[in-house]
């Protein structure tokens, strides 16, 4: 079977990225896809990467597709306001497309590609890079019954992106992720915003209840002083810390048993006041836990870092798009995936509004 033929179509910084991974994947596994297009109305920037990656330059989609080069499947890395517009010619010119979140700037445009992507029977993509980070993986695996999220995303202050609000740009990542963490409907949304450096919301506070009785608080900033790409879980006798950009995963778990024991022998002694947590099953502690609970106080405790191989998430995330594509199946992100996570964003957008009416603030 010949590789599939890619294009991208935008080269600014998320395209140009996309350039670099797809050619990667050219090199390591050429039997799977080939870099063959770019679309980019800038003439300087076409120039430059068609040159960069010996590809033929398009000013439009239209230009391409009348080339004739036999394209299979293309990655939208245009702003999001045409994120809609783009994918719908590329999926009538034949083409299965990735989107780069997010999926479209308002639900109307999302639900036109996804009504033609059905009718067509082309693949569709949404690219929520998280959900390929390798710690993302590893949570999966360690979820049981998540209560509570606390999740921060703060970034430096960039000019990329202010096509969008904060909720779009970056907050988007983690609705995603507790979403697929949850598995469960949106019962309430409080939302505060307030614009900073741009004309749109730069720093976001959001309190997110789900019908499982699960909470999710998120913050995300785009005009901090560092940095930060964090997930906080809690469930029942676990804790766990992700660190988007290190890709760690630190587990605290607690037995009970021990706990229980610990908290007994200090209200015996008069240290603990609190009632004890009882034993698993319903046992009593025994004197033996007591007295190790008593000298250890951190008894009952365990700490865990997740052996976590380090790999590129878009580069997970290509592939996973290219196989989906050769073998006609559903990508990781599909697009009714992007669609909910897009919903929400935009629920939080009409909270946070709300709540700058009411304290005058609109």
């Amino acid at each position: 079977m010949p590789p599939l033929h890619a294009a991208v179509v935008g080269s600014g910084a998320f395209g140009r990225n996309h350039l670099r991974v797809y050619r990667e994947l050219q090199t390591a596994l050429p039997g799977l896809v080939q870099l063959s297009a770019l679309v980019e109305p800038d003439a300087e920037r076409r120039s430059h990467f068609a040159s960069t990656y010996a590809i033929p330059g398009f000013a439009s989609i239209a230009e391409m597709l009348s080339a004739n080069l036999s394209l299979n499947c293309a990655s939208v890395c245009a702003p999001t306001i045409h994120h809609g517009a783009l994918a719908e010619e590329l999926l009538l010119g034949g083409l299965d497309v990735l989107i780069e979140k997010p999926f479209a700037p308002n639900l109307a445009q999302a639900d036109r590609v996804l009504e033609l992507a059905r009718s067509l029977h082309r693949i569709v993509a949404i690219g929520h890079l998280e959900r390929f980070n390798p710690a993302v993986t590893a949570t999966l695996a360690a979820l049981r019954q998540p209560m509570f999220f606390e999740a921060h995303r703060l970034s430096i202050f960039t000019a990329r992106s202010l096509d969008v609000d904060v909720v779009l740009d970056l907050m988007i990542h983690d609705l995603d992720i507790v979403l697929t963490l949850t598995k469960s409907p949106v019962r309430e949304v409080r939302a505060v915003g307030l614009p900073v450096l741009s004309a749109r919301t730069d720093i976001a506070n959001v309190r997110v209840e789900f019908e499982s009785g699960c909470v999710a608080n998120f913050t995300a900033s785009r005009v901090s002083t560092e940095q930060v790409r964090k997930l906080r879980l809690f469930q029942p006798h676990q804790y766990l810390s992700l660190d988007f950009a290190r890709q760690e995963l630190l587990t605290i778990s607690v037995d009970p048993e021990v706990v229980g024991a610990m908290l007994a022998a200090g209200s015996a002694s008069g240290a603990v006041s609190a009632t004890p947590l009882p034993p698993a099953g319903g046992s009593s502690a025994t004197d033996d836990q007591a007295a190790a609970a008593a000298k250890h106080p951190t008894a009952g405790f365990s700490l865990s870092r997740s052996e976590i191989p380090k790999a590129e998430p878009l580069r997970l995330e290509l592939e996973d798009f290219l196989r989906a594509v050769e073998a006609r199946t559903q990508p990781r992100v599909p697009a009714e995936a992007g669609r909910q996570a897009l919903a929400l964003a935009l629920q939080i957008n009409q909270q946070i509004a709300s709540h700058a009416q009411r304290a005058g603030l609109l």
